[in-house]
């Protein structure tokens, strides 16, 4: 969260709420009476004449299955398999049947009598007529889906160690775009689904955890200062325990995601976690460390080729210095990391627990950076009465984030932020003194990032706690209603400090200090009430009702300031311990609280079935919200949705060689209410003065920004789905964009000072449009060998049309480069289209030559035409190896750190230079200006191997560890690319005004590559 002017200002705007009065107190009550009910499970009791069941549960690849519920027939007795699928069981002597059973599986009947060990092989359910899928506010069979919907379990998630679940989908869903905008441990990703079209906010999907939608910001205070520019933001998703996920569903078209309305616009992604399962107690174990470096450098001039330079260009000797510094390096070291991960679980028929417990403590690759997350998730299942009609699910995720970051920015400017400072080091200067002192040379403007590393100090921590009830009665067997209340609060704090010793001129022989606090609160009651029945004669019906309201709040305070003269002194503690000792005149105080913000909706869903065939959905959703204009305050967003599974017909019924073949075709609308809370209203604040000033204008007339979609789809399945594909087309139309604007104002301009900005909703369209396939093949499968390959491909375009004017972004940072602006909007082009001077080379002189005398044009697109993702697996015997590589194509980045620190004017100031510049076959003159230009366009295609897992299946090791499991994960181990930066894969943040951008890359924290070794095992 930046420190713009507003937030210095104590909001003035009262709340308008949307017809619903505020949360009862008694679900509170509820909340706590059913925390002291999770702690008293009914027991499992049989009688003491046993023996013992063991053995193991496989899929058709003999690829042991985790989870698996395994019970006695007849009885509550049972357990589940663990991480290789094996299990143990106490059985009554008179039981003679135990029940195999698995979502997405055909359950199992297997005869045990004489038996005191087994192999029982799992058959999928050919046409996913049992596996029921999270779509929104309930479930469905995965047979019934009319809409594009991906479902990645746990075994098909990227391997390795991860902050955030996020990263556990990368590359494996098509028509999904996930780049991580910062290599910083912890650090933000950016996340598209079928594309781009936000003109404002982040454009991100929305989450949803276990049914709680989230709010999608995170709690860690922002930081800007006027040395070194913003700060890149943290995963909203760290809260997260990857290790607790189960599973991720991505709701990608309109027809799927219409049920959450106003919040659907990017599409929804749905987080399940981990439950408990039947049996007796079992604790699951996880232990990984491993060491992380640098992945790929940026080609700069060693000491040597600089030496060369300075004669080259004729340079004065003076800026040899003597010695040989690699300042890259002197801030980068080996990370080192350890991640630790126990689970409890276990229970009985009417009442199922687990609890888990998870620390990650990881190294950043730049000096004085990482992330240390403590994390616990509860949940219980129970059901109540003889009936077991009356049931609660309790759950609860609780963690805390410290994170500790370097001085990298976002927008730095002449001076650099860490990474920049090292790249434009001299190679000949020394970092350090002959005494050992840093090498500060006061009054320059050359910052030594050995010196910034050191003296620069910034940590934050970020609790975070997500809690629901969800009571729930089943009137009949077709008929149940439920309630779901959750409160989602997390509070983060913030402290910055920068040694007075370091040459910024702000503070300099003061120092700097900085504490900034925010607190986010979300709070949602759910009710809903479901149906699902056969209604006539081969005609089923899955329908819901449901009511929903949510509340909103963001605050903050922040005080900063600059030292006393002389500076804040050295006494061995962080400024912002004694920061009352600041200079006055320079000390800083603002707090901000956003205009709360409630959200009342009415939604509504029902699929059809007829013979398990043809399929028929239809969803429509009310959103009301205290956001938008009283002229509009509620919007409508339906869909529908058809499909025909062609493989049940008679005809093809008897077909062996394919499985299924389906058709879907869907049309649907959502909303996007992704901008400030009172833009619809007169908003105020009080500036520094106390003087009361308008921040925007009322539009009684705002309303919805609207997301049209068509798509048609067609899933395959051959040789018992040995050969599996599924294709979809979209067409995405996005009207009604929501916009700041300000007023043109009269000459001379009014004399009460009203500036103000409206929001409104401009003209035009943004299209997004594509084909996307995802294949999966079982080349070969049996006892002892198994070989499996996947891919999935996205094709991509994407116009602007119909706008008003122009809309400038894409901020260029560096010297010479204030104010600069390198991305359009625009009718026309691609969104965020890259608009600069086209680059024609050198003449003789050394100097730019630009076509039509430097005018601006467009000159390429950021976004990809080509999203790539695979995967391969291969099984012999208890060895196992599985590979994934992602791939993006057809976009260009604008290279600002080579445009803002290689470019040739650096090494006439005495700094360094780009290899690139150096070896340019036409001698560069030094004074030639570095203008912002087509020349720091590259092209960003890559193929990255994102992770490999090297992994041993040991089993059992005596009766103590069960399932035990070893591995050797290795991420970001190369990229295939021509591009010069650190990693293709980026996406620094240099929004204007609100407007985000899109493709730049500037100096951002590096990719690192990691080596981990694991084991996991049961008690």
């Amino acid at each position: 969260m930046s420190t713009n002017w507003y937030q210095r200002c104590k909001s003035y705007q009262p709340t308008a709420a949307v017809g619903a009065g505020p949360i009862r107190r008694q679900l509170l009550i509820a909340l706590a009476m059913t925390m002291l009910f999770a702690f008293f499970f009914p027991s499992l009791s049989w009688a003491q004449d046993t023996r013992s069941i063991s053995g193991r549960v496989v899929d058709a690849k003999a690829v042991g299955l985790p989870g698996v519920t395994v019970l006695v027939a007849g009885t509550s007795i049972g357990n589940s398999t663990n991480a290789e699928g094996a299990f143990e069981l106490q059985v009554p002597n008179s039981a003679t049947t135990l029940v195999f059973s698995f979502v997405g599986y055909a359950p199992q009947q297997v005869a045990i009598t004489g038996k005191s060990t087994l192999e029982v092989v799992l058959q999928e359910d050919v046409q996913g007529l049992s596996e029921v899928v999270v779509v929104g506010y309930g479930t469905a069979r995965k047979s019934d889906l009319t809409g594009a919907v991906a479902v990645i379990g746990e075994k098909d998630f990227n391997k390795g160690t991860y902050s955030s679940p996020d990263q556990l989908i990368q590359g494996r869903v098509s028509g999904v775009q996930i780049t991580n905008s910062s290599g910083q441990p912890g650090g933000a990703a950016t996340v598209k689904i079928r594309g781009s079209s936000a003109v404002t906010g982040t454009g991100q999907p929305l989450y949803v955890v276990d049914g709680v939608p989230l709010d999608g910001r995170s709690a860690r205070p922002g930081l800007t200062t006027d040395a070194l520019g913003g700060t890149p933001d943290s995963n909203p998703l760290n809260f997260l325990n990857p290790n607790d996920i189960e599973s991720i569903n991505v709701l990608k078209d309109a027809s799927a995601t219409a049920i959450y309305g106003s919040r659907a616009a990017y599409g929804v992604v749905i987080i399940n976690t981990k439950r408990g399962k039947t049996g007796a107690p079992r604790i699951d174990v996880g232990l990984s460390t491993g060491v992380s470096s640098i992945m790929r450098k940026m080609k700069f001039l060693d000491a040597g080729q600089y030496r060369q330079a300075l004669a080259y260009y004729g340079l004065p000797t003076t800026s040899d210095q003597g010695a040989s510094t690699d300042a890259l390096d002197a801030i980068l070291r080996t990370g080192v990391l350890q991640n630790y991960n126990v689970a409890m679980s276990g229970g009985g028929e009417t009442g199922r627990y687990r609890l888990s417990l998870g620390y990650l403590n990881q190294d950043g690759i730049v000096r004085k950076t990482g992330f240390k997350k403590y994390s616990a998730n509860f949940s219980t299942n129970l059901e109540f009465l003889e009936s077991k009609k009356l049931g609660v699910d309790v759950n609860i995720v609780a963690s805390q984030s410290r994170e500790e970051l370097a001085a990298i920015s976002n927008n730095a400017g002449f001076r650099g932020s860490l990474i920049t400072q090292a790249l434009q080091w001299n190679p000949t200067a020394p970092l350090r003194n002959p005494d050992g002192s840093l090498n500060i040379t006061r009054g320059g403007n050359v910052i030594n990032p050995l010196a910034a590393s050191e003296l620069y100090d910034d940590n934050s921590r970020v609790t975070t706690a997500l809690a629901s009830v969800s009571p729930h009665y089943k009137f009949t067997d077709w008929l149940e209603l439920r309630a779901l209340y959750s409160v989602n609060y997390s509070t983060g704090i913030r402290r910055t400090a920068i040694g007075q010793q370091l040459n910024y001129s702000e503070y300099q022989d003061l120092g700097y200090a900085a504490i900034g606090n925010n607190e986010l609160l979300t709070q949602q009651i759910t009710p809903t009430l479901s149906f699902n029945k056969q209604i006539a004669s081969d005609m089923n019906l899955n329908a819901l009702l449901g009511y929903e309201y949510t509340m909103f709040e963001n605050s903050g305070s922040n005080v900063n300031a600059k030292g006393p003269a002389g500076g804040f002194g050295a006494y061995g503690l962080n400024y912002t311990n004694y920061i009352q000792f600041s200079n006055v005149a320079g000390r800083n105080i603002f707090s901000f609280i956003d205009p709360s913000y409630r959200l009342q909706s009415f939604f509504g869903r029902a699929i059809f079935n007829y013979k398990e065939r043809y399929l028929l959905t239809g969803t429509l959703r009310a959103d009301g919200s205290s956001k938008f204009g009283g002229n509009n305050k509620y919007g409508y967003f339906p869909s529908i949705a058809a499909a025909w599974d062609a493989s049940q017909e008679e005809f093809l019924k008897d077909n062996k060689a394919l499985n299924q073949l389906k058709f879907r075709v869907g049309y649907g609308r959502t909303g996007n209410q992704e901008f400030p809370a009172g833009s619809a209203q007169a908003r105020y604040a009080l500036n520094d003065n106390g003087a009361l000033v308008q921040l925007n204008s009322p539009n009684p007339n705002l309303k919805w920004q609207s997301d049209r979609q068509y798509n048609a789809g067609v899933d395959l399945g051959f040789f018992d789905n040995r050969l599996t594909a599924t294709v979809d087309y979209f067409y995405k139309t996005t009207t009604g964009l929501l916009f700041p604007s300000t007023p043109i104002l009269p000459s001379p301009p009014p004399t009460n000072g009203i500036n103000a900005v409206v929001w409104r909703n401009l003209p035009g369209e943004i299209v997004n449009k594509g084909v996307e396939v995802a294949i999966g093949t079982t080349i070969l499968s049996n006892e002892r060998v198994t070989v499996g390959f996947n891919a999935n491909a996205t094709f991509i375009r994407n116009k602007v049309s119909g706008l008003p004017y122009s809309i400038s972004t894409g901020e260029i940072n560096g010297p010479g480069l204030t104010g600069v602006q390198a991305e359009v909007i625009q009718n026309g082009l691609p969104l965020n289209a890259f608009f600069v001077q086209q680059y024609q080379g050198l003449n003789e002189q050394g100097l730019n030559i630009f076509a039509n005398n430097g005018a601006l044009a467009y000159a390429g697109d950021p976004n990809p035409k080509t999203l790539l993702g695979l995967s391969a697996n291969a099984r012999y015997g208890k060895l196992a190896l599985v590979a994934n590589m992602t791939g993006v194509f057809g976009q260009l980045i604008y290279n600002n750190t080579l445009n803002a620190v290689g470019n040739i004017g650096q090494i006439g100031a005495g700094r360094n230079i780009a290899l690139s510049t150096f070896e340019n076959p036409i001698k560069e003159a030094t004074g030639n200006p570095a203008a912002p230009s087509t020349r720091w366009l590259e092209k960003g295609n890559y193929l990255k191997m994102s992770n490999v897992t090297l992994s041993y299946a040991i089993g059992d090791l005596g009766t103590f560890l069960k399932g035990a499991n070893i591995y050797a994960t290795g991420q970001n181990l190369f990229v295939i690319t021509n591009y010069t930066g650190f990693d293709p894969e980026v996406n620094t943040n240099k929004t204007v005004n609100n407007v985000p951008s899109a493709g730049i890359d500037y100096a951002g924290y590096p990719t690192a590559r990691t080596f981990t070794l694991g084991v996991n095992f049961s008690l």
